[in-house]
């Protein structure tokens, strides 16, 4: 037995296509309120790191767009998927770590531009920023009501790693993936939903947390039903074509199906439940000034357990708390290098759906005061942030 809105005649569905066309207007409008929040705090949070860079002799451009992950994403286009770089250790690291579909918009943008692969990262975020912002209003405004839409925008816009979202790194992109493959999800619009997973696996490796939240929603809706519809598992197969491919190409030119893993496992990384992450936590709570980073990790993994553990309370739909629950577990227990955990985080959104509520009921500025406070930490923190270790 399924729940539908009843049988409805031509006329009455032409009726119900008007409402909704003309209640989407007033959404879209709303909608630009939190792009350009989300505009404001990135804009703010660049100025910073243009100004610090600049009293530290440094390139704020070069930062954004030639370090780190940013090169590695440059050197494929220029090479493919055939650069190596052997470590001081001995490790052989291969840019087959790396999922292909921002070096793709990289070269197709480098192709029909005068940019080159590093500037079209930055433009690849500089668009994906804003729809990721689009996204999560939507997501939070479906859930809790515009203030609480706008406000989760805003508020991951001001994360402290915020700055991320402005680099030449896939963090915006997939988080632009994901955020409307979930938000389809809560709508049922399961194509969709399928084809934006299958995009977001072909960014980040994490990507399968996207599939595995449609597969959440597809069993709720099935049970809800009682029926699957084509549609719905038509988005459940395409959900994790993009990262299973990527994978699968990648066993195929190491000659082992576990080839992945085994360039995963060159660059350090691995799933261990958190044990080598623990470990380095404990080694920095020996001795002054590297016990404040010792203390700081354990504040900010308490924090990111407790924000999950309130959005189970909240009672946040079961997709949302898949995807983020497998975000935060990939984040948190693996053994990689571990300046990234933040950053790695970023795609985490859900957790910040709390505290936007909070805020949204707040009166007053109240909420205006937190965010811009946040705002400005978030900038400082990034300038000096890109300006010292960075986020490799």
């Amino acid at each position: 037995m399924s729940v539908g809105l009843g049988p409805t005649g031509r006329g009455e569905r032409a009726a119900l296509s008007s409402a909704a066309l003309s209640s989407a207007a007033p959404v879209a409008r709303r909608a630009w309120s939190a792009v350009g929040a989300f505009a404001a705090i990135r804009a703010l949070g660049l100025l910073a790191l243009v100004l610090w860079s600049r009293a530290n002799d440094k390139d704020a451009h070069a930062l954004l767009s030639a370090r780190w992950d940013s090169l590695w994403y440059v050197r494929v286009v220029e090479s493919g998927y055939d650069f190596t770089l052997t470590a001081p250790d001995g490790r052989v690291l291969s840019d087959l770590a790396f999922f292909p579909l921002l070096p793709w918009l990289e070269q197709a943008l480098a192709a029909v531009t005068p940019l080159g692969p590093g500037d079209a990262g930055l433009l690849v975020s500089a668009v994906a920023g804003p729809l990721a912002a689009w996204a999560l209003y939507l997501t939070g405004r479906h859930l809790h009501g515009h203030r609480a839409g706008l406000l989760l925008a805003a508020v991951w816009a001001a994360v402290p790693v915020g700055i991320v979202q402005s680099m030449a790194y896939s963090e915006a992109l997939f988080t632009a993936l994901a955020a409307w493959a979930l938000y389809a999800v809560l709508r049922r619009r399961w194509v969709e939903a399928g084809l934006l997973a299958s995009l977001a696996g072909l960014t980040r490796p994490v990507g399968l947390a996207v599939a595995a939240a449609l597969w959440a929603g597809a069993v709720v809706e099935a049970r809800r039903t009682r029926r699957v519809d084509a549609r719905l598992l038509t988005g459940a197969v395409l959900a994790p074509l993009g990262a299973a491919g990527y994978v699968l190409w990648v066993g195929a030119r190491r000659g082992s199906v576990f080839g992945y893993l085994h360039v995963q496992a060159e660059w350090g990384n691995g799933f261990d439940g958190g044990l080598a992450y623990g470990k380095f936590i404990v080694d920095h709570l020996g001795g002054w000034p590297v016990v404040l980073a010792g203390l700081g990790m354990i504040a900010g993994t308490a924090l990111a357990l407790w924000a999950y553990g309130a959005c189970v309370r909240g009672g946040q739909p079961l997709p949302l708390l898949v995807y983020t629950g497998i975000v935060m577990a990939l984040a948190l227990c693996s053994s990689g290098y571990f300046g990234s955990k933040p950053r790695l985080l970023l795609p985490a959104f859900p957790l910040l759906l709390p505290v936007a509520v909070a805020l949204s009921r707040m009166r007053g500025v109240g909420a205006v005061g937190v965010v811009g406070a946040l705002s400005v930490a978030s900038a400082v923190y990034g300038a000096t942030w890109l300006n010292g270790s960075g986020p490799p």
